[in-house]
C-alpha cells in the first residue's frame, strides 16, 4: 500500500472479529517497531505480545478496550535506559516508545491488520498484571486483528482541523 493510503485509511478499530493475526503479518508489524528511531539509538522499547486466551482475559480486567482483538501488543520502555534532555527535566522514554508504537500501528494497516491504540488503563496495574520489572513503564496497548463484519471507522475519525489551525510558520 502507498504510504499516503496507509495514513489516510488507518482508523481505530473498536470491534474485532476474533480471528488470529497471521504470523507473517505479526512479524512485519514487530519488525517495523524494531526499525523505529529512538534517541541516541538506545532502543529502550520493550514489546510484549499477548495471544494467550488466559492472559487476554486477565487483560480485560485492566481495560475494557480490547474489543475482542486476538492479539495485543503492550509497549513499554526501560526507564533506566533513556536519553535525558539538557536541563534534566525530560527524557526520551515516552517519545521513543510512542515512535515505536506508531511504526507498528502503521505497519499493521499496511499488512492488512486493523488496530486500536489503547491508553484507557492504569499503567501500574498493567505492569503488575504482566509481572514487568520495576524499571519498565507501560506506555500503551495496541489491539490487533480484523474488523468485525460491517464495522467501520467511527464518524469522528475523518474530522480534522485545517492546517491553518494547527500549523504556524515562524519567520
Amino acid at each position: 500500500m502507498e504510504f499516503t493510503q496507509v495514513v489516510q485509511n488507518r482508523y481505530s478499530c473498536k470491534k474485532f472479529d476474533g480471528r488470529p493475526v497471521e504470523k507473517a503479518q505479526l512479524e512485519a508489524i514487530l519488525e517495523a517497531g524494531r526499525l523505529a528511531p529512538t534517541a541516541k539509538n538506545l532502543q529502550e522499547q520493550r514489546i510484549y505480545v499477548i495471544q494467550s486466551e488466559a492472559i487476554l482475559e486477565k487483560l480485560d480486567q485492566v481495560t475494557p478496550c480490547r474489543y475482542n482483538a486476538s492479539t495485543v501488543i503492550v509497549v513499554a520502555f526501560d526507564k533506566n535506559n533513556v536519553f535525558t534532555y539538557p536541563g534534566g527535566q525530560r527524557d526520551s522514554g515516552v517519545e521513543d516508545a510512542t515512535i515505536v508504537a506508531t511504526h507498528m500501528l502503521l505497519a499493521a494497516k499496511n499488512a492488512g491488520v486493523d488496530s486500536c491504540w489503547v491508553n484507557y488503563f492504569n499503567p501500574e496495574d498493567m505492569a503488575r498484571l504482566l509481572n514487568l520489572p520495576e524499571n519498565e513503564e507501560v506506555l500503551m496497548v495496541l489491539d490487533l486483528g480484523y474488523a468485525a463484519e460491517g464495522f467501520k471507522a467511527l464518524p469522528a475519525h475523518s474530522q480534522r482541523k485545517p492546517l491553518a489551525e494547527t500549523v504556524t510558520y515562524l519567520e
